[in-house]
């Protein structure tokens, strides 16, 4: 039986996302072990399955004193470069340490823009994507740009993608659409039908023996879209866990600890005093070593 299944049997009052964020977080052990899967065959006669219920965590985000690259500030928005491996708000497994918390930290009247859970934010950026994020700091900039980021208008994003192998040509555009995998629905796939369109224009930069340094601007903003598009090329980025080639990366030196995405620039009119801005966050070290 499935450790997941073995669990619902016991705790039937748990949603199946629930169990699973448990076991992610190792809240389960088997035979006093930390469980590693949610998959793994267990019997619920003989195995010793334990499930540790965590203490519940605050409705609302706490401030915490967490460094901040910040790139620029005003009485309406920050811009400011996230680093690698920080969660952008609160979210089961992550309730600390993330950017919002440090957001509230560094300007305590944030709590009251956008709602409390996710006060500011107007994109997001992967936990291992690094790089340029611009948060709202009053109420008619999160209007300003929540609407500008839907719409695509007067917003250019450019990031910077080291990869594995060479495309096939020098640069090119990548029209599709963009939807849940029709297989493993924690995946985007490229489908035929049921999608949204997602656009990438992308050059190569530079390249190595093994790498390649390829700009990406994109037109739209669909969940993992550059990944999907760079493995399209048969070239996904290095680091990646999910569209990447693992045995790729360990052939790497160092072997990457992420995926090697970055948000090197953001364009876009300020959205209160209305005037076309850029901001650009330098490559971070840990990508510069594939380059």
């Amino acid at each position: 039986m499935r450790l997941d299944k073995a669990i619902l049997d016991t705790h039937p009052d748990f949603s199946r996302s629930r169990i699973e964020g448990l076991i992610k977080s190792g809240f389960v052990t088997v035979n006093g072990a930390v469980a590693e899967k949610a998959g793994m065959k267990v019997d619920p006669e003989k195995d010793e399955i334990d499930v540790t219920i965590p203490p519940p965590v605050p409705a609302i985000p706490l401030p915490e004193d967490i460094p901040l690259e910040i790139l620029f500030e005003d009485e309406d928005m920050l811009v400011l470069n996230k680093a690698p491996g920080m969660v952008v708000h609160p979210a089961p497994g992550h309730y600390t340490g993330t950017l919002v918390n440090a957001l509230l930290f560094h300007c305590p009247a944030l709590s009251g823009i956008g709602g409390v859970a996710r006060p500011g934010i107007v994109h997001r950026l992967d936990q291992e994507t690094s790089g340029v994020m611009v948060v709202a700091k009053s109420q008619k900039a999160m209007d300003g740009l929540v609407k500008a980021f839907a719409s695509h208008v007067n917003i250019e994003k450019t990031y910077l993608a080291v990869c594995h192998s060479r495309p096939r040509l020098d640069a090119g555009r990548i029209e599709n659409l963009i939807g849940r995998h029709p297989v493993d629905r924690k995946k985007m796939a490229i489908v035929d039908k049921g999608g949204k369109k997602a656009i990438t224009n992308w050059k190569l930069t530079s390249r190595t023996s093994q790498t390649s340094l390829i700009e990406c601007r994109i037109e739209t903003g669909r969940t993992h879209q550059i990944r999907v598009h760079m493995a399209s090329l048969n070239c996904p980025v290095i680091g990646d866990k999910v569209y990447g080639k693992s045995a790729l990366d360990k052939q790497l030196s160092p072997v990457p600890l992420r995926q090697m995405l970055h948000a090197y620039k953001l364009k876009l009119w300020h959205p209160v005093l209305n005037k076309q801005m850029e901001f650009i966050a330098p490559v971070p070290k840990d990508m510069e070593v594939y380059l």
